[in-house]
């Protein structure tokens, strides 16, 4: 069997396990133990994913030489880290509005001094309304970032996620509320 059959086949398999409701992580552990291929498996949970092939094989090449760092018996610890450092996260493709929403909560983060790293998956699957919640809830110590622009994007931010039909439009309008209070005791000061 050649290597394009056996990765086809592997990625029908994870095809599979995770619509059975396994994890990325529990896929690639598996199947990755089973084989003894890591980099086949990799490729297969990703594309399984549905992750483009040229971003999957991109992602390979940038982690496969740390794959002598784990040895045999070692490829739960493997996926633990494949799956900390995003390599199975499915990049969302957004349009202009949601582009809009995302380079605003950019500029927040970069106002704030940057963000949390486990915000990055957010910010890669366009998990923009987590990110807004989020940050509404920031508090500003030691003098440091720009809680102006901080206010502003995040105002701005709030303002196209509470146009939208939405069934967290509440929660949305809340946040946005608590942001409008703390832009206007920035102005005030």
């Amino acid at each position: 069997m050649g290597h394009r059959e056996s990765e086809g086949m592997l990625v029908l398999e994870a095809k599979k396990m995770l619509a059975a409701g396994h994890s990325d992580e529990e896929v690639f552990a598996e199947l990755a133990a089973r084989t003894g291929t890591r980099g086949v498996c990799l490729l297969a949970v990703c594309l399984a994913l549905g992750v483009p092939r040229t971003d999957a094989e991109a992602r390979l090449r940038e982690v496969e030489p740390l794959f002598a760092d784990f040895a045999v018996g070692e490829e739960e610890d493997l996926a633990f880290f494949l799956t900390f450092g995003h390599i199975f996260l499915v990049d969302r493709v957004l349009d202009e509005h949601e582009e809009r929403i995302r380079d605003l909560l950019g500029t927040a983060a970069g106002a704030h001094g940057g963000y949390p790293g486990g915000l990055l998956g957010w910010f890669r699957t366009g998990e923009l309304t987590k990110i807004f919640l989020y940050f509404s809830k920031t508090r500003f110590r030691d003098g440091r970032g720009s809680p102006h622009d901080f206010w502003a994007a995040m105002n701005a931010a709030g303002e196209l996620l509470a146009g939208q039909d939405r069934t967290d439009h509440e929660e949305v309008a809340a946040a946005l509320q608590r942001c409008r209070t703390q832009a206007a005791a920035i102005g005030a000061k």
